[in-house]
């Protein structure tokens, strides 16, 4: 058993040499240290930032800006009055039956309802806005329409 013992050693590549940079050429990083030559990039601490072109005016500010990101913008979700077919007669739709079915992915800002399609069925339709088509259309087939208050 101790013969064996005796005969053990780490396995390859498992214990490696502290690298001592800058104790002489003879160690093979002497002088430089393995950092190279001179300049920013030898230099201990940050490295340049993203998009730094050695004090060249970056290709970022080089560039014409154009266009305006509105603040105030908002993200009004629309579905056609066509589309409500999908709901069985008498039903009420509103924002959560919406997204329940697949129409609408999100409320965002609103839902408005658009007059493009035909709605053959009675439905009584909940949502933030509607287009006057819209409600023609949903009046024509017996159904009504409440506006739901806007969230702030």
């Amino acid at each position: 058993m101790s013969d064996i013992l005796s005969r053990l050693s780490p396995p390859p590549g498992s214990r490696t040499k502290r690298k001592r940079v800058g104790r002489g050429p003879g160690s093979g990083l002497g002088k430089t240290s393995g950092k190279g030559g001179k300049g920013q990039t030898a230099r201990a601490g940050r490295k340049p930032g993203r998009g730094f072109e050695g004090g060249q005016m970056p290709v970022q500010r080089r560039l014409p800006k154009r266009g305006f990101t509105n603040p105030f913008r908002k993200d009004i979700v629309s579905v056609n009055v066509g589309r409500l077919d999908v709901f069985e007669a008498g039903a009420v739709v509103d924002p959560e039956a919406l997204i329940a079915r697949g129409l609408i992915r999100r409320v965002g800002d609103g839902v408005k309802i658009l007059g493009k399609g035909d709605l053959k069925k009675k439905l009584k339709i909940r949502a933030h806005f509607i287009s006057a088509g819209a409600r023609e259309k949903i009046e024509k087939a017996g159904g009504s329409y409440e506006e739901i208050m806007q969230r702030r």
